[in-house]
C-alpha cells in the first residue's frame, strides 16, 4: 500500500479559515500545490468507533447501488479503534443495501462473535482475520464478487497501467494464483495475506477482488477503482491492443493517484451521494459508539 512519505507533496493540510486553492510549487517548476480536506481525527474512541461503523454502512450501501455485491457473497470489515484485534463485519445473509449500523457484528481472530447476535460468514472470518492480523495498517478490507473483478480474475493476470486510474495500482497489487474452492481453510487465508504483502489489493484468481486501506473510505474506493480498471482493460483488450503508460510515468502517477489520501478523498463524493439518497445512514446515537464486552 502506498506510503504517504513516498507521495509527491502536491497537497498540504488547509489552515483553519483558509479557502481551498492551488498555487505554483516554487521548488518544482511547472507543478502545483493544492490544499484539500484531510481525514478526520478524534479525541474520543467512541466518536471514532461510531464514525468507522457509519462509513462501513455507507460503503455497503454504495456497493449495493453500484452492483458490486451478489447474493450472500462478499464482506467488508473495519478494525475497532479501541480493540484492534477485533473487527466489525456484515452479518451473513443480509443484503448490502439493507445493512444498518446496528446490524454490524464484532468478531475476534478466533471466529467468535463478541458483539451482536447475527451469524458470521466463515469465509469472511478466514480471509479478513488473516489480513487484519498480518497488516496492522489495514484498518479496513473489502472483498466482493463484482462482475468485472471476477471476470478479469479468470485471466490470472494483474492490471496493466493503461489509464491514469489504473496507475493507482501500479506495482501495488498482486495476483493470488489458483482456486481451491470456497475459502474455509485458515491456511488459505494465511496464503492470501502473504501474497497481499504490503500491497493495497489482490486479484483472487477465479474469485474476485480484495482491497485494504488505512480507512474504510480508502479501502472501499480502491475496490471500486480496481473493479472499473478491470472493466476498462477488458473493454480495451476486446477492441484491440491497449497502449500502456511507461513505467516511469506510471510510477510517478502512482505517488499521487495511489496515495492513501487520494483513496480517502475519492470516496467522499460517493459518501455525499449515498447519504443524500439514503439519509438513514446518518441516523446515529451515542450507543453506536459505545462498546461493552
Amino acid at each position: 500500500m502506498a506510503s504517504e512519505n513516498d507521495a509527491v507533496k502536491f497537497f498540504r493540510e488547509p489552515v483553519a479559515g483558509e479557502k481551498i486553492a492551488f498555487a505554483k510549487d516554487e521548488k518544482n517548476p511547472g507543478k502545483f500545490i493544492f490544499t484539500m480536506p484531510q481525514p478526520p481525527k478524534f479525541d474520543r474512541v467512541e466518536d471514532e468507533r461510531r464514525h468507522r461503523k457509519q462509513r462501513l454502512v455507507a460503503a455497503f450501501r454504495i456497493f449495493s447501488k453500484l452492483g458490486l455485491d451478489e447474493g450472500v457473497g462478499g464482506h467488508l470489515t473495519c478494525r475497532d479503534p479501541e480493540y484492534p484485534e477485533l473487527f466489525w463485519v456484515n452479518p451473513f445473509g443480509t443484503s448490502f443495501g439493507c445493512i444498518t449500523i446496528k446490524d454490524l457484528i464484532l468478531v475476534d481472530h478466533q471466529g467468535t462473535v463478541v458483539y451482536g447476535k447475527s451469524p458470521l460468514n466463515a469465509a469472511a472470518f478466514v480471509i479478513h482475520s488473516k489480513i487484519h492480523a498480518a497488516r496492522s495498517d489495514a484498518v479496513a478490507a473489502c472483498h466482493s464478487h463484482s462482475m468485472y473483478g471476477k471476470a478479469f480474475s479468470s485471466l490470472a493476470r494483474t492490471v496493466l497501467p493503461m489509464t491514469q486510474d489504473a496507475c493507482m495500482f501500479y506495482r501495488d497489487h498482486a495476483l493470488f494464483p489458483g482456486f481451491n474452492g470456497v475459502v474455509a481453510d485458515e491456511a488459505e487465508g494465511e496464503r492470501m495475506a502473504e501474497t497481499l504483502a504490503d500491497n493495497k489489493a489482490l486479484i483472487l484468481q477465479n474469485h474476485g477482488l480484495l482491497t485494504v486501506g488505512g480507512s474504510v473510505d480508502e479501502a472501499a474506493f480502491w475496490f471500486i477503482a480496481l473493479d472499473r480498471s478491470c472493466q476498462a482493460q477488458l473493454l480495451a483488450e476486446a477492441a484491440g491492443t491497449p497502449t500502456c503508460i511507461s513505467d516511469e510515468v506510471a510510477a510517478d502517477s502512482h505517488k499521487t493517484v495511489g496515495s492513501a489520501l487520494s483513496g480517502w478523498f475519492n470516496f467522499q463524493p460517493y459518501y455525499q451521494l449515498i447519504t443524500k439518497e439514503q439519509p438513514d445512514i446518518l441516523i446515529v446515537d451515542e450507543e453506536d459508539g459505545k462498546l461493552e464486552l
